[in-house]
């Protein structure tokens, strides 16, 4: 959805009708997750994707329907239809598309806190009765905008949407047509657009300069810091949004307590050097976040556990340090070693295997 969001506030703002599709919901290996957007102009012009290729022409001729009629549709995909080769979805999956003409009030309200970063989340009602369908509820951590249709069921939607903003997940909630919660009926999809997860590099080497550059290209908003100036600078790091000269514990204590830090944060220790990586990975193992690994060689690795040990850190916390960092993919260069590192933090956040997919049966995607 935020790839296509400004194109669909231009187009609104001009008036001129669009057919926008949202996956809804996802089973098997369905290439592309619930949020996921393709916006089609009345002129034809396409943005977005909803399945990285395999439905697009149905889609987009759905679009353009609705564009013009104004009618919400849902539609489904998968292997078990008669024209899943003829649609292009032949991997197994099934994704679930809601379609709706494009634009809504507070669709500038939507565009300015994404705009500003800000957290902020697009209610849509995509099952329910005639009158609430396609309705819209924009929710911010202290406000809403717009209406799905009844005071109880904003009140309801907003609640449970706030919990999934806080985590920056996009999904379903389930109620009743006037907000029940333990009621059947109405549907709603919560596309949360919260700021990008954080990656704090510790250490000013060749291998964080390209730890910093692949976590900029999977999203992360990176943070590089070490204590020493003359190493920290913007020239040896033009992959990272910020360079912090500070010691390492310090600054992640800091940002810590400030609330700059959260369960979808991960922390690259890359110091090499005992008088820096321990003491931050004291830090890094009390706090609630993504993943935490340490760079260094066997020896290095047995070292550092037995100082960290010897800080009287809990044995459940230091089991949670993935030392040596990354994968065992043979890697010898910096660019190499950040692909490893790379691979291990999108397997931790999936619960992938990091096995080659040769060697495994059953659905790609769990």
């Amino acid at each position: 959805m935020r790839d296509v969001l400004a194109d669909l506030l231009g187009w609104w703002r001009a008036g001129e009708p669009a057919g926008l599709a949202t996956v809804t919901a996802t089973w098997a290996s369905a290439p592309r997750q619930p949020g996921a957007a393709m916006l089609v102009s009345a002129g034809g012009t396409a943005v977005g994707s909803v399945s990285g290729g395999c439905v697009e022409g149905a889609v987009y001729e759905l679009c353009r329907e609705v564009a013009g009629s104004g009618i919400p549709r849902t539609v489904r995909y998968g292997i078990s239809d008669d024209d899943a080769f003829e649609v292009g979805l032949p991997c197994g999956g099934t994704i679930e598309l809601f379609v709706e003409r494009a634009g809504f009030p507070e669709l500038p309200v939507l565009a300015e806190a994404v705009a500003a970063d800000r957290p902020v989340a697009l209610l849509t009602c995509v099952e329910g009765p005639p009158a609430k369908l396609g309705r819209h509820l924009v929710v911010t951590g202290d406000a809403r905008h717009g209406s799905l249709g009844g005071d109880r069921l904003d009140d309801a939607a907003t609640d449970d949407s706030r919990g999934l903003l806080a985590a920056g997940r996009t999904g379903l909630l389930h109620h009743g047509p006037a907000g029940e919660r333990r009621g059947t009926g109405l549907t709603v999809l919560v596309t949360s657009f919260a700021p990008a997860a954080r990656m704090i590099v510790f250490g000013a080497t060749d291998h964080a300069a390209a730890v910093a550059r692949i976590g900029a290209f999977l999203g992360y908003r990176v943070t590089v810091c070490d204590a020493r100036p003359a190493f920290a600078t913007a020239r040896r790091f033009p992959g990272a949004g910020e360079i912090v000269v500070d010691w390492p514990h310090r600054y992640l204590a800091a940002e810590a307590a400030a609330g700059r830090v959260d369960p979808r944060t991960v922390l690259c220790v890359l110091t090499h050097d005992p008088k820096f990586d321990v003491p931050v990975l004291e830090v890094a193992l009390g706090l609630p976040v993504a993943y935490v690994g340490a760079m260094g060689s066997r020896r290095t690795h047995d070292d550092r556990l037995a100082r960290l040990r010897d800080t009287g850190l809990d044995p459940a916390a230091i089991a949670r340090l993935a030392s040596p960092i990354g994968l065992d993919l043979g890697a010898r260069t910096p660019e190499e070693t950040a692909v490893s590192i790379a691979a291990e933090i999108v397997a931790a956040r999936w619960n992938g295997t990091g096995g080659r997919l040769t060697g495994t049966t059953g659905p790609i995607h769990s």
